[in-house]
């Protein structure tokens, strides 16, 4: 038994800290104030031993996770061991369906690949359109990772050279339920499953699904880079307004940023797109990527199971996702076809 005193209100709380030993670090509530505060069991002001038996009394109430409030509580994330890589995590995500997103994670992978970087992506979404975009249909995936089913070198496969899958699928919904039902730090689940298994890689690339839900967070807390598709219309700016709002409440537990925001479905011949376009450029500066224009071969490229890259390489999608490729890599030579390219193109600006 253990005391643990409120930083706010001086109120002394006995609690069972025994359950939550191997975390060492969690978020409790104060039930006399309503102050939540941080607390780590190993080296804390606010902590005292109990010397003797003592009558029970509440305890401090760990706030639920709810999907109104889903980062109540926050844990260490698993630490790299020394002398490791550390990849470069890139969540593509914004709660708004339809603006690109798995389109965006399954080419992006493939023009890493293209580029010689060892690439793991991960598809978090129930629907598990990434294996049917790049032609594949694995036995078993992220579920039985997170699970412990099975290990890992069973749920991923190679979907190209130097392309590798986790694929997700209509099971994900079960997983969602055990992380809402664990007491502790459920927001690192896909940390600790991933914590020795992504060294292996240069860039992990995680789609994630519409909403906002448990997994999502997941990704999040295992992220350390943030790409948000923006199709250029007005439902998703506010869809991009409300995810900022939801990534401000995620930095309280762990330092992340909206790093990328790509404009997608770019029709030059229609003013509204460009206007959208020059919004958001006004707003989020160097942030905003290199357009990706509307392009009916990136919408048939997935029912030949091919990225755009296979499909049409010669086209304005795969130049228009090369110059993304790019930008993430910091590397102007890479991915430099001998067609036209996005140099060619006349695209708004400020």
């Amino acid at each position: 038994m253990t005391i643990i005193v409120c930083p706010n209100c001086s109120r002394k709380h006995h609690a069972d800290t025994s359950k939550v030993a191997a975390k060492k670090r969690f978020v409790v509530r104060c039930k006399a104030c309503d102050h939540k505060f941080l607390i780590n069991l190993d080296n804390s002001e606010i902590i005292q031993p109990v010397a003797s038996p003592v009558p029970p009394a509440p305890a401090p109430a760990v706030q639920p996770q709810t999907a109104s409030n889903p980062v109540a509580q926050s844990a260490q994330p698993p630490a790299a061991p020394q002398g490791q890589k550390t990849p470069r995590k890139i969540c593509v995500s914004l709660s708004k369906g339809g603006v690109g997103k798995t389109t965006t994670a399954v080419n992006l992978s493939a023009g890493l690949a293209m580029a010689g970087y060892k690439v793991l992506l991960i598809d978090t979404d129930t629907q598990g359109q990434s294996s049917f975009m790049l032609g594949k249909k694995p036995p078993a995936g992220l579920t039985e990772l997170l699970t412990g089913e099975l290990t890992p070198k069973e749920t991923i496969v190679e979907a190209r050279p130097n392309l590798f899958l986790l694929s997700g699928g209509r099971s994900l919904a079960g997983v969602k339920r055990i992380i809402d039902k664990k007491s502790f730090g459920s927001e690192w689940t896909l940390s600790e499953a991933m914590e020795s298994l992504d060294k292996e890689y240069d860039y992990v690339v995680i789609d994630t699904s519409p909403g906002w839900d448990q997994l999502t967070v997941n990704v999040l807390f295992y992220a350390t880079e943030v790409l948000t598709p923006v199709s250029l219309e007005v439902m998703s700016l506010h869809g991009l307004a409300e995810f900022t709002k939801n990534l401000h409440a995620i930095k309280k537990y762990k330092e992340i940023d909206l790093n990328y925001i790509l404009p997608t479905f770019l029709d030059t011949r229609v003013e509204q797109p460009q206007n959208i376009y020059r919004k958001l450029q006004s707003l989020y500066g160097d942030k905003v990527c290199t357009p990706i224009r509307y392009d009916e071969q990136l919408s048939r490229s997935p029912s030949h199971g091919e990225t755009i890259f296979e499909f049409l390489p010669d086209g304005d999608g795969a130049a228009d996702y090369s110059a993304l490729v790019r930008t993430i890599t910091g590397n102007k030579a890479i991915l430099l076809g001998d067609k036209k390219n996005h140099d060619e193109t006349v695209i708004p600006s400020l």
